[in-house]
């Protein structure tokens, strides 16, 4: 018979195997079986169950996918309640977000078959298509999420954030003195590039990752042909440009991580709202 102390062996090792599983694999894809099944049952139900005089939203097969819908709905928005919260077991944060992604993509089957393919310019109409504006960035947050790390570590090379910072003010008190015994057209050139600040050209640079009022590549490009000390510049300047593109890389990777998260949860907000104006009215005029 096993020890007590083997026990926990045991469960120490499968938790620690399980911490290296993706949340898109957790438990061999219980979830994405699940949320499977649901699209597979919804979908016979809709062929298979006769409604007069034709499948809509207001049908008890309807109703019946609308309250299932609704459900999901509030059920997958309280995920980041749940960040907030640190507990390992059947209801980890790993197998909420599994359950999150799988059963947040069952809600298009769901979703579309509750209309009854039956859109208009009204609150219903409303309230699917930010549903699936919803679902659509999450699929997006799926990608960056399961792609982007990798990148973000690659990146870095090794350095942390306060390294990388440290050594472009390391370069940065170098070309001050280097630029020093240049003509004065040449010096005015770095002085530029060093007073420019190089995280202040705003979110889309940031995203896009591109900077074309950057004053380094400007002093580059500018710099008129000398002798050793302007060779000396030139190298420093490379060496800023370099370390300026690894710092802005970096950057530009950590905004495509987090972007979606400022459109992905307002818009559930607003889907919430929506949804809640769509029940009202229906039972309204019920």
């Amino acid at each position: 018979m096993a020890t007590q102390s083997e026990d926990n062996f045991a469960r120490a090792e499968a938790r620690r195997d399980s911490d290296h599983v993706s949340f898109l694999k957790h438990r061999s894809g219980k979830w994405f079986k699940i949320g499977l099944t649901l699209v597979v049952i919804s979908i016979l139900g809709y062929a298979l169950i006769d409604v007069e005089p034709r499948h809509n939203g207001g049908s008890w097969y309807g109703y019946t996918l609308g309250t299932i819908g609704a459900g999901l709905i509030v059920w997958l928005s309280l995920l980041g309640v749940r960040k907030r919260k640190i507990t390992e077991g059947r209801w980890s944060l790993k197998a909420w977000t599994s359950a999150h992604v799988y059963l947040g993509l069952a809600l298009i089957v769901i979703g579309t078959l509750h209309t009854g393919f039956q859109l208009g310019w009204n609150v219903h109409t409303l309230a699917y298509a930010l549903m699936m504006f919803v679902i659509i960035s999450g699929i997006y947050g799926i990608v960056v999420y399961a792609t982007l790390p990798q990148k973000v570590s690659a990146n870095r090379n090794q350095m942390t954030k306060a390294q990388m910072l440290e050594s472009l003010a390391a370069i940065d008190r170098q070309l001050e003195n280097a630029a020093q015994p240049l003509e004065r057209g040449d010096s005015d050139l770095v002085i530029e590039a060093l007073e420019q600040d190089p995280f202040g050209f705003g979110v889309v640079a940031r995203i896009t990752g591109k900077y074309p009022r950057c004053r380094t590549r400007a002093a580059l490009a500018n710099l008129a042909p000398g002798g050793e000390d302007c060779e000396k510049v030139v190298k420093l300047l490379r060496k800023r440009r370099s370390q300026l593109e690894q710092i802005r890389g970096q950057m530009r990777l950590r905004a495509l991580l987090d972007v979606w998260l400022y459109i992905h949860v307002p818009v559930t907000i607003a889907l919430i709202a929506a949804l809640a104006a769509h029940i009202i009215s229906v039972f309204y005029y019920w």
